[in-house]
């Protein structure tokens, strides 16, 4: 759960940018159609739904590039290891924000058996998945509400239906949309609204506006997506008034805003996330608008969509990674052990299960034995590590004597110096067909013993891996038969 959040708050964090790139072309565009606005917020649904997209020197991302994961598809903002990190940081993008955010991350606790930071995002993640919940729920139950106002509503004819309990026009359904209006509406007021209501229907806005508060649900802790879901809605609005004018010549301006004005939604009306109401949004606006509005030249509309796809191509895409100098090549075997891969995998908690298996398969494995799983031991101290085996091979497991736990102490003395707060390792090795009936080896080194067998804190080796190498070399110089404790 919680690297679902982390993946949704990236989500976030990209659409918040786009969002604000959005707001300031919807500036710029401010006396082009409406219907230019509304089609920006496509890019940031797209950035609010999908993780990954493609890249693109167009990006107008580049500014606040993250450093993480250039290239790959997914702006990494906060990482999915960030709850292991000794240092918790944030990548915003921007220098000041990020400094603001790390400043008050907590730093790791190497002695304890979670970082701070994963019992934060822990919490985190069930406050997110509760406000989701709350926000379902109570979505759920407006629309149900509605529904029962409208059971007994009467065909007047198509898809236009008529009752007494509601005071304003609205769309409502899914799979078969139809049009509710109150009674009592004049001919020319019932012009208008059957007008405004069919472009909805035409554009398929009775889906796209659901969706975008679905999409609101998953990302509601972000108060820039709750800005964009209403601006979104006016832009809505306000372009399907357009289509009214224009369909129907500039003199209706005057009594179409009057009849906007009338049917208004009341504030104790439809909620958030119900059908399209005629009266929605912001009403004083929306008349502004409407008597301002001037059908556009083949010029200016013609530009307005030009403007308007570059902007959802630039949101829409990642910025290319930067260029980087190049590594140098380090050697990736040492005397067996792949050192960029346990360089990699070195973490502060034995309960970072990934980071673990990934030390167990940068090390060398005896001939004749096969993986079978790890088991960690973190619910309290000490803290440890089994690793299991089966022997498959009796002559390679004699050939190259495990039973004498070389080999499982020297890997166990490196996962020791490259996991920050494990107390012991042990190796179980399964012989299903030996002698003893498939009865267990089991080899288990503890820190105390291993730090008295080479008279220091072993973590320090697990630096980098210059230091890494001296450690492997003295463990070969080292006489395993009266270390460790075997059973």
């Amino acid at each position: 759960m919680t690297s679902l959040f982390l993946t949704i708050l990236n989500m976030s964090i990209t659409a918040s940018y786009v969002a604000l790139a959005v707001m300031m072309a919807r500036f710029l565009l401010k006396r082009a159609p409406k219907i230019f606005s509304y089609i920006l917020w496509s890019a940031v649904a797209v950035r609010l739904l999908i993780p990954v997209s493609f890249t693109s020197s167009f990006s107008l991302l580049r500014l606040v590039q993250p450093q993480g994961k250039a290239g790959t598809g997914f702006m990494e903002f906060v990482p999915q290891s960030i709850g292991m990190q000794k240092n918790p940081v944030v990548d915003a993008g921007i220098s000041g924000i990020s400094r603001f955010i790390n400043s008050a991350l907590p730093a790791a606790a190497p002695a304890s058996s979670a970082n701070p930071m994963q019992i934060v995002l822990w919490i985190t993640s069930i406050i997110w998945i509760t406000g989701i919940v709350v926000l379902l729920f109570y979505s759920v139950l407006s629309y149900l509400k509605i529904r029962a106002r409208i059971r007994t509503a009467t065909l007047v004819r198509d898809r236009l239906f008529e009752t007494d309990r509601i005071t304003t026009p609205f769309v409502c359904g899914f799979l078969k949309p139809r049009i509710y209006i109150p009674t009592g509406l004049s001919e020319q007021e019932l012009s208008y609204v059957l007008l405004h209501e069919e472009t909805h229907i035409r554009r398929r806005d009775y889906w796209i506006k659901p969706l975008a508060f679905v999409i609101l649900t998953l990302h509601w802790f972000n108060p820039l997506m709750w800005l964009s879901y209403a601006l979104m809605s006016k832009d809505m609005e306000m372009s399907c008034d357009e289509s009214v004018v224009r369909e129907m010549g500039d003199r209706i301006k005057g009594s179409y805003s009057t009849t906007l004005l009338s049917l208004a939604v009341r504030r104790s009306g439809l909620g958030t996330g119900s059908p399209l109401a005629f009266g929605e949004g912001n009403i004083k606006a929306r008349i502004k608008n409407i008597l301002a509005y001037r059908r556009p030249s083949p010029w200016m509309a013609a530009g307005s969509m030009l403007v308007s796809a570059a902007l959802v191509l630039g949101c829409s895409a990642n910025p290319e990674p930067l260029a980087h100098p190049p590594r140098l090549s380090s050697q990736p075997l040492y005397s067996g052990y792949d050192m960029e891969k346990l360089m990699e995998n070195k973490t502060l908690y034995v309960g970072n299960h990934i980071k673990v298996g990934g030390l167990i398969g940068g090390m060398p494995r005896p001939n004749g034995l096969e993986g079978r799983g790890i088991e960690l031991q973190t619910k309290a101290q000490p803290y440890g590590v089994t690793v299991y085996y089966v022997a498959n091979d009796d002559m390679a497991v004699l050939k190259d004597g495990p039973n004498s736990g070389e080999a499982f102490y020297r890997n166990s003395i490196l996962m020791l110096s490259l996991i920050d707060n494990v107390d012991w390792i042990a190796y179980s090795i399964a012989d299903p067909a030996g002698p003893n009936d498939g009865s267990a080896h089991t080899f288990t080194l503890t820190r105390e013993q291993a730090e008295k067998m080479l008279g220091e804190d072993i973590r320090s080796y697990g630096k980098d891996q210059t230091n890494l190498r001296q450690l492997i070399d003295r463990l070969e110089r080292l006489n395993f038969n009266e270390t460790g404790s075997t059973v």
